[in-house]
Parts: structure tokens; C-alpha cells; sequence
């Protein structure tokens, strides 16, 4: 196994390392992954240095859970913390985020990965005024006293949800989409995540794979890949998707941030290697469906720290091309 750079998750009071692995893809929401190739992923991440995975519920109904809870059930060594959420199996309105649902998914979420305590769960982009329901982190304590779960914290669309979590004692961190096309959270949230104690988990880190620089604005996705049925937000919030920028806008800022890798540095490994070395970042959860891509974006945390004259470089970028384009929400 690699060794990687390991911080401590914000308030859960445990390392993880600064690259994670994302599951969503593992669920099956942007095409169908063979179980095989999913524990291929797995496997190449541990033995890359990773020590944290994010998941969720909802990602293949449960699949990536599932997949996850059977290759840690064979790698007890792995010493891998494990972040899943809740909150997208009911109706998205305040009400249905009260203890007894809390209960009943962490109930289904224990069975899925084989364990009796959740190491960490996260509220799944519930609606605004979750965030600031006393009731609601009443019962998150609740569940941490009855040790359903080790800690909890929160994933949010906005930087304004962000903040109103950050303020909660009991929240150990927050998952926010964080990426050279997504630069609010750097003026707003990690100053106050980090003065809390609060862990930043830096999630759509390649803006969908934008950032790879793969696509062209001829790419066609399955029919299946959130990448094509969302792309205006029909199914969930758009900025989950291309992090809510138009593709033709992104894809021509992609080929331009491609040219500020530094040489023998991919696009995608620019952009973690920048989430990275943000001040208050705890990891970066970057998605693959390939071992190759897996081991791809376990190697930016290696990579040098990208010089002062490309961190303003992407700044500019985000400025003349990006900021317009999502008109501020993000």
C-alpha cells in the first residue's frame, strides 16, 4: 500500500486521507459497473493510500452501500472510514426529517455495509430550513447516544447551508462542491470551517469530469448518466451536474484550464492537486469507474503544489468564464 497525507475529518476526531473515493458512479447512476470492476475500484484506491469512501443511501438504490459493506467485509485491514448519507429516500420537505426516518435509514444503510455503528452520516441536500431545525440535530444526537452512528454532518448545495451547519456543535463536517469552476466556498465557508473545527470534504471535484478535458462539445453520454438527464436540473439540483455550468460554457473553459497543467500533470490531477492545497480542505472525493482512473486521481495528492502564478490563473479563468455562467447561486 501507498502511504498518502492524512487529516483529521473536522470534529469526527479521525484521519482521512486527503484523496477519498467517491461511490457514486459505483451505484450505477452514470452507467452500469460490473460488480467485479467495482471491487477493482476498491481495491485500487486502498492500495493507492485511500482511507475514506463516500457513499450514500440512494447511489444504485443501495448498491454502492452494498458493494462497499462486501469488499470491507474481505479487507477488515483496510482501516477505511466510510461516509454515507440520508435523506433522499422520502419526500424533500422538512417534515420527513424527524428520528423515526433517521432511524429506519440508518437501520437500511448498518445492513447494507455490515456494520453496527455508521463511522459518519451526512444529511443529503435536504431542503434549506433542515439546517436550521433544533429538532433535527436533536435527533442526530440521539442516534450518536444510541450509537447508530460515530458522527454526523451535513452535504449541502449552498455556501449559505454550509454556514448555518458550521454554526451546530455536533456537526463534524460538511461536504460541499468545491472545484476550479466552483471557487465561493474559498471566501466564505473554509475560513469559518476551519475556526469551528469543521471538516471539508470537497465533493464534484472534476465538475462531472469536465475537468478531465476528455469531452468535446460532440460527446454523447448514456442515456442513463445523470450527465444527460440533468443537465438542467430535471432530476435534482443542476449544480450536481457539470457543477451547474452550461456544458458548452464548461467545456471551453475545460480546454483552457487544461493548458495550466503543469508539465507531466494531467487536467484532473490539476484540479485535485488545487482542491488539495486550499487551506481548510480536509479530502477530495473524486468518482472512477476504472482502476486506471482510480489510481489516476490517488496520484495527485503526490503531485507539487501548483505555484502561485497558476492558482491566480484559475482564478481569472473563473472570473471571465465562470462566474456569469451560474449567476452567483453558486
Amino acid at each position: 500500500m501507498i502511504l498518502m497525507e492524512q487529516r483529521e475529518l473536522g470534529r469526527t476526531g479521525r484521519d482521512v486521507s486527503v484523496v477519498g473515493q467517491g461511490t457514486w458512479q459505483l451505484g450505477g447512476d452514470w452507467g452500469e459497473v460490473r460488480e467485479e470492476d467495482a471491487f477493482d475500484v476498491l481495491d485500487a484506491a486502498v492500495g493507492a493510500g485511500v482511507t475514506f469512501f463516500d457513499t450514500a443511501d440512494v447511489y444504485g438504490d443501495g448498491r454502492s452501500e452494498q458493494l462497499i459493506g462486501r469488499y470491507l467485509k474481505e479487507r477488515p485491514d483496510a482501516g477505511v472510514l466510510v461516509a454515507t448519507k440520508m435523506g433522499r429516500r422520502a419526500d424533500q420537505v422538512p417534515e420527513s426529517y424527524v428520528l423515526d426516518n433517521f432511524r429506519t435509514w440508518n437501520d437500511r444503510s448498518r445492513a447494507n455495509l455490515g456494520v453496527d455503528t455508521l463511522d459518519l452520516v451526512q444529511l443529503h441536500c435536504p431542503p434549506t430550513a433542515v439546517y436550521s431545525s433544533d429538532e433535527v440535530y436533536d435527533a442526530l444526537d440521539t442516534l450518536v447516544v444510541e450509537e447508530r452512528i460515530a458522527a454526523y454532518g451535513v452535504s449541502v448545495e449552498t455556501c449559505a447551508e454550509a454556514l448555518t451547519a458550521i454554526a451546530r456543535p455536533g456537526v463534524a463536517s460538511v461536504q460541499i462542491i468545491l472545484n476550479p469552476f466552483r471557487l465561493k466556498p474559498l471566501d466564505e465557508v473554509l475560513p469559518a470551517a476551519r475556526a469551528a473545527g469543521v471538516g471539508i470534504i470537497a465533493r464534484v471535484p472534476l465538475a462531472s469530469g469536465l475537468l478531465s478535458g476528455r469531452y468535446t462539445a460532440d460527446t454523447v453520454f448514456a442515456p442513463e448518466d445523470h450527465r444527460t438527464y440533468n443537465r438542467h436540473g430535471e432530476a435534482f439540483d443542476q449544480g450536481e451536474t457539470f457543477s451547474g455550468v452550461d456544458y458548452g460554457t464548461g467545456v471551453a473553459a475545460a480546454a483552457e484550464f487544461a493548458g495550466l497543467a503543469p508539465e507531466g500533470a494531467t487536467p484532473a490531477g490539476t484540479a485535485l492537486r488545487w482542491i488539495i492545497q486550499q487551506d481548510g480542505v480536509t479530502s477530495v472525493i473524486p468518482g472512477a469507474r476504472s482502476v486506471e482512473q482510480t489510481r489516476a486521481n490517488a496520484a495527485a495528492a503526490a503531485l507539487e503544489p501548483l505555484s502561485p502564478r497558476t492558482v491566480d490563473a484559475v482564478r481569472d479563468l473563473y472570473d471571465r468564464r465562470i462566474r456569469a455562467a451560474v449567476h452567483g447561486r453558486w
